[in-house]
């Protein structure tokens, strides 16, 4: 009798702490996430300096605009190949590039040379965001693809956070080239559990030079421009926090320039899954509208920012929104592509990401300009495009074949 009180979990309860589709395929894709955004993203807080001390203060903007530059041109490349020879061999040559590229920052004296090493850095995420969100794709159930990909970008976002506060670290104690040498090496780390990993596309094609050439209709996955459009304007403000933070952190007294990055993205985790399985279960637009209402609060409150606790709220605020908006957003693009072109739907998706971060990073260098007193104007046109994705958020009407989605 007294062994009636330790009943088996039931199989309800198991799915809820652990779901069916947390294998340990799925296990290995997400660490080797997290590697993969640690790696490039732990160099990114230092790097404006880096390039100040070469004589590049004037190109700070075009630090995360050419990376995303490369990134938005290869998406199309990588959608396709991903659709044709396989999702792992396009995430393999994404970290690939880390590796490769990381090694050549210290060996660059010239900041043309450190602008085209950026410009190349840019294939890293041109490639395996793609194949990732597009492998999560094809091993989770329709029902459960908004805490998939919650749960998978949790693991992206603790390597957000990780990577700032820890490159911060390494160049703090031990210098820049070390730091690179550490980026470099976590990427490899990321390779060794991908080429573990099975090819989810059934029938794959060998690579061949003629898959890059692409189709006017390979280009574009017109399927999914509504939560693109809701995705570029929201990005704007991650390429204006991207450029401007670091020098805005310095300006409030903060000695870790990473701070702000490692706090925002923090924030995000404590959401991410709740804001999936909302999506799943209410629709993807009302958590969209709650994830751009958030986001232009961030924004507002940076710009008002005057104090480093004010910047740390803003950046938990930040973190929100960017946690309701990166699951949901992915969600909802799957949910609107072909089978057979998930891997084009994704690009799609991740071209407006690149876009929007780009052109926020080239609009807040080019208005910051190096004067402390553009600061509030420079967040402002963040908060503007997050206002911008709620409107559309408000009056978009889906088309019969989205209402299930939506």
């Amino acid at each position: 009798m007294c062994f009636s009180y330790f009943h088996s979990p039931t199989p309800a309860l198991v799915s809820r702490i652990i779901p069916a589709f947390f294998t340990l395929r799925f296990l290995q894709l997400c660490l080797s996430s997290f590697l993969f955004f640690a790696s490039f993203n732990m160099i990114i807080p230092e790097l404006p300096d880096y390039l100040t001390k070469l004589g590049g203060e004037d190109y700070k903007g075009l630090i995360i605009a050419l990376f995303t530059l490369t990134a938005g041109l290869s998406r199309p490349f990588s959608g396709k190949l991903a659709d044709k020879i396989g999702r792992v061999p396009v995430m393999i040559f994404g970290a690939a590039v880390c590796l490769l590229v990381s090694l050549l920052y210290p060996i660059i004296s010239s900041v043309a040379g450190f602008l085209l090493l950026r410009f190349f850095h840019g294939f890293s995420t041109g490639f395996t965001p793609t194949g990732i969100s597009a492998f999560v794709a094809d091993i989770v159930p329709f029902d459960r693809r908004g805490e998939a990909m919650g749960l998978q970008s949790l693991f992206s976002s603790l390597g957000m956070a990780a990577g700032p506060a820890f490159g911060g670290f390494i160049a703090a104690k031990f210098g820049l080239d070390p730091l690179f040498y550490c980026s470099s090496a976590v990427a490899l780390m990321s390779i060794l559990l991908l080429i573990r990993l099975k090819e989810t596309v059934a029938e794959t094609v060998p690579f061949s030079f003629r898959h890059f050439h692409l189709k006017k209709n390979e280009i574009i996955e017109k399927r999914v421009l509504a939560p693109c459009f809701v995705l570029f304007f929201s990005y704007l403000s991650f390429g204006i926090v991207l450029t401007i933070i670091p020098d805005f952190s310095v300006f409030l007294g903060f000695t870790n320039k990473g701070l702000f990055f490692a706090v925002f993205t923090l924030s995000s985790l404590a959401i991410r899954l709740l804001a999936g399985r909302t999506s799943d279960r209410y629709g993807r637009t009302p958590v969209l509208r709650a994830a751009t209402v958030c986001l232009f609060l961030a924004m507002t409150t940076i710009a008002l920012s005057q104090s480093g606790e004010m910047l740390i709220f803003a950046g938990v605020l930040f973190g929100f929104a960017m946690g309701m908006t990166s699951p949901t957003i992915a969600a909802w693009t799957i949910d609107l592509s072909l089978t057979q072109f998930r891997g084009r739907g994704l690009a799609t998706m991740y071209i407006a990401l690149e876009a929007g971060i780009g052109l926020g990073a080239l609009v807040a260098g080019w208005v910051y300009a190096n004067k402390y007193e553009n600061f509030p104007l420079v967040f402002s046109i963040g908060a503007a495009g997050a206002a911008i994705g709620f409107i559309f958020l408000l009056i978009y009407r889906p088309k019969p074949l989205e209402a299930k989605a939506l």
